[in-house]
């Protein structure tokens, strides 16, 4: 099968390869799975570097997010069948023709998803619900400020946050971003974060500022935040997609009475496997239900992967780029 492969830690993805390796066979209690789309995630450009937290030992095949088909059966394995369409998120393996998974951390695709939509969901939702449900326990009603609006976790936060009732304000620095976002999503407010943000959130506020800052850009998004959150507020910190690890003067959260908030969703996971298990039957659910809607950017077939992940870096996309091994 093709397969694409990290052999080394290098810029630019050149420690990247797409190689022709043997299609594994399923252990007890894993089934094989034909990839039939796979999930671009800000994660995967970081292990090109050797810049997240997860680490496999070289070489391994990158991609952490597929939806596909089930192809074979591990031993012991008797919730799922031949045939069965499935989606999941198997840490690597992804990009690449047939990907095995554990059965136990499959779920089936829902049927109002396309596989591409499907691969497109699970990640970036996950990260949000995790994000506004169990760490901040947003209610309705509140005001939250979603920054990097326009990206994979941040639309998800946008999407996920209109489902739980939240007033939602979109922020991005692309004004062409935004008014996509407005089309589709119809959040209640969309700021421009170019210049500064501050008084434009404490208006629509009526001067309260923001009860929940979801933040997966750092840097200085991450100092005006503090300047524009409510009193009693929760400060989401998802990722520094910015490049700058902000600082936090602790006297400001003093005086302003708010919370920071450190999200890693699969963490969050592996140290709470039953909540795991809560979190995502309630994304996929609500999935099911047609109250979350991912949107795709952009597909490229398996051998394009380089384009799949400069739309990325480039912050071109708007919600997910995916590839295909399929096509």
């Amino acid at each position: 099968m093709r397969a694409l492969i990290l052999e080394a830690l290098a810029d630019d993805y050149h420690g990247c390869a797409l190689r022709e390796v043997d299609t594994p066979a399923p252990a007890p209690g894993e089934v094989l799975v034909r990839v039939r789309a796979a999930g671009v995630n800000f994660p995967d450009l970081l292990q090109t570097r050797g810049l997240y937290q997860h680490k496999p030992a070289l070489p391994f095949i990158l991609g952490m997010e597929i939806a596909g088909e089930v192809v074979a059966l591990g031993q012991g394995v008797e919730t799922l069948a031949v045939g069965d369409a499935v989606v999941g998120h198997p840490r690597i393996g992804g990009y690449s023709e047939f990907a095995t998974a554990l059965a136990a951390e499959l779920w089936r695709k829902p049927e109002a998803f396309s596989f591409s939509q499907a691969a497109a969901f699970g990640t970036a939702y996950l990260t949000a619900y995790v994000a506004l449900v169990r760490r901040a326990r947003l209610q309705a009603g509140e005001w939250l400020l979603v920054h990097g609006a326009a990206g994979g976790v941040g639309l998800a936060a946008v999407d996920l946050g209109k489902a739980l009732g939240a007033h939602v304000i979109a922020a991005s620095a692309s004004p062409a971003k935004l008014a996509a976002i407005g089309a589709e999503y119809a959040p209640d407010a969309l700021v421009d974060v170019t210049g500064g943000f501050r008084e434009a959130v404490k208006a629509l506020t009526g001067g309260r500022g923001a009860d929940v800052i979801y933040d997966p850009v750092g840097g200085d998004v991450f100092d005006e935040s503090v300047r524009c959150i409510a009193f009693d507020g929760r400060l989401l910190t998802v990722g520094f997609a910015s490049g700058r690890i902000p600082s936090l003067p602790v006297n400001m959260a003093l005086i302003k009475g708010f919370s920071l908030m450190g999200v890693r969703a699969g963490e969050y996971g592996r140290q709470f496997p039953e909540r795991a298990h809560e979190n995502r039957a309630a994304i996929w659910a609500l999935g099911q239900a047609g109250r979350l809607r991912p949107r795709v950017d952009a597909e490229y077939p398996l051998a394009d992967w380089r384009q799949a992940f400069a739309s990325l870096a480039e912050r071109r996309v708007i919600g997910k780029a995916i590839v295909r091994p399929d096509l």
